[in-house]
């Protein structure tokens, strides 16, 4: 594909296992836990990394590791890879306790070897991502750190909210506005880059996938599939482990199992609407999408594990409850739109 000249890298700030000291929420009402910084950090570099991907981009994951990485370590890889641009994904903090800051800052250095690069790709990013999201903005301003400063190519750092206010900090754990950060960051490489954005959620725009396939598509399906549990060489190749891994996908997922990657199954990997109706007993990505969507509003359901069992019955119909709806336990058309309305836009 044309776009794979461009060489796009993702970075993550701090780690979740161990989680890095400090990085992290108050204690958050309902859950009565701390949500910690990389918990929206790494969610969201990833679905940036798809958007790459869907593009054709070539892309590069700078920490891979669910544990920290010293700056020094993520500036040597980052420069060993001759990259054609890099964001990085944070969380921002005001103070120990909640409170009323709020918004959104994108940061570049003046000291970067491409300065200027810098601030053009700081401010498409910004401007994609207060159009896109509910944000507030807070504004394009600069900040010496080394994965801006000591990399030899354009650089961006995002701090996509305030971990120290209640509804932001929310926002940290909603799969979809960690999909929206994602989708506008990549919005704004490709007007920094002059392509033209290729969307998330047209499924025209995903070809069918068979065993022999070979393209950038392929790296996303791999890349995917490795976020619900597989372990595939992400490789562009469509070869016997990438299709015992479809299979294994679409059999956990109620699919035809087929080992083909149509339109069901690109539905159900991206867990697209229109959304399924969901009952104790089921299971499956949109499953662990419906329970990321209760925690998101303060309701426990005992883990994320795509299970629907007697712990997520009993946080749908409190959501249920608390929104007015019919509490019958099930999650139709009316729980969905309330689960997932105001969000990202």
């Amino acid at each position: 594909m044309a776009n794979e000249i461009y060489y796009i890298g993702g970075n993550d700030e701090h780690g979740i296992n161990p989680p890095t000291p400090g990085k992290r929420t108050p204690i958050m009402p309902g859950l009565d836990r701390q949500i910690y910084e990389n918990e929206f950090n790494n969610a969201a570099k990833n679905y940036f990394l798809e958007a790459c991907l869907r593009q054709g981009f070539s892309v590069y994951d700078v920490k891979p590791e669910d544990y920290d990485i010293s700056i020094t370590e993520r500036v040597r890889r980052i420069n060993r890879q001759n990259l054609t641009a890099l964001v990085t994904f944070a969380y921002n903090a005001f103070g120990e306790d909640f409170n009323n800051t709020s918004g959104v800052e994108v940061y570049y250095s003046p000291t970067n070897v491409d300065a200027e690069q810098s601030r053009v790709l700081a401010n498409d990013v910004y401007q994609r991502i207060i159009q896109g999201t509910s944000q507030n903005g807070r504004g394009v301003k600069t900040l010496d750190v080394g994965v801006l400063s000591s990399v030899n190519c354009p650089s961006t750092l995002i701090e996509a909210g305030f971990m120290t206010n209640l509804r932001e900090a929310q926002l940290m754990i909603n799969p979809l506005f960690q999909i929206e950060v994602g989708e506008e960051t990549c919005h704004g490489v490709c007007d920094f880059l002059g392509v033209s954005y290729i969307p998330r959620d047209n499924l025209s725009n995903y070809p069918l996938l068979r065993q022999g396939s070979n393209n950038n598509f392929v790296f996303l399906l791999q890349f995917i599939l490795n976020q619900n549990g597989a372990n595939l060489n992400v490789d562009g190749i469509f070869g016997s482990q990438t299709l015992s891994a479809v299979r294994t996908f679409q059999q956990n997922n109620g699919l035809s199992v087929d080992g083909i990657v149509g339109p069901n199954t690109w539905k159900t990997l991206l867990f697209l609407p229109p959304y399924p109706t969901l009952r104790q007993g089921n299971s499956g990505v949109y499953v662990t999408f419906l329970q990321q969507l209760l925690e998101s509003n303060l309701i426990p359901v005992g883990g994320i594990d795509g299970i629907f069992g007697s712990r997520t019955l009993s946080a749908v119909r409190t959501f249920q409850e608390n929104n007015g709806l019919s509490v019958d336990g099930i999650v139709g058309p009316n729980t969905w739109n309330a689960l997932t309305q105001n969000v990202g836009d």
